[in-house]
């Protein structure tokens, strides 16, 4: 039940910063900018947390399924990624298309640049 419940404090907190994320961008139906940052974000947050031996030491298994599954999950989206990219694509497919590269191929490097900090961090922890 603890684990639960921390994963749903997790979600609320993550759901409640992609909302106030969301506040710091005038609407644009031109380009979805709010989506394609905290996505981004997320994908080198959840790469560097899940290559960090150290901080999976150091927390709880309930902690880090909060942190992991309920607060970054809930942080980033695939749903309204789907929705942006289908209104997107009634407006102007070319942005359709560049959206979805952008954030695959953006998705990628971010969890990359997450895994080579981790990665980093973890050989000055060991040296």
């Amino acid at each position: 039940m603890k684990l639960y419940l921390a994963i749903g404090v997790g979600g609320m907190i993550g759901a409640t910063a992609r909302y106030g994320i969301s506040l710091l961008f005038v609407p644009d139906i031109t380009f979805p900018y709010a989506t394609l940052i905290v996505n981004l974000i997320g994908c080198f947050l959840l790469s560097f947390l899940f290559n960090q031996p150290a901080i999976k030491r150091k927390l709880s298994p309930q902690l880090f399924a909060a942190i992991g599954t309920g607060m970054i999950g809930a942080f980033t989206t695939f749903s309204t990624f789907a929705i942006e990219i289908e209104n997107l694509w009634h407006a102007n497919g070319f942005t359709a298309v560049s959206y979805i590269l952008i954030s695959i191929c953006g998705g990628l490097f971010c969890c990359f640049g997450g895994y080579k900090l981790a990665s980093k961090n973890r050989n000055q922890v060991t040296s």
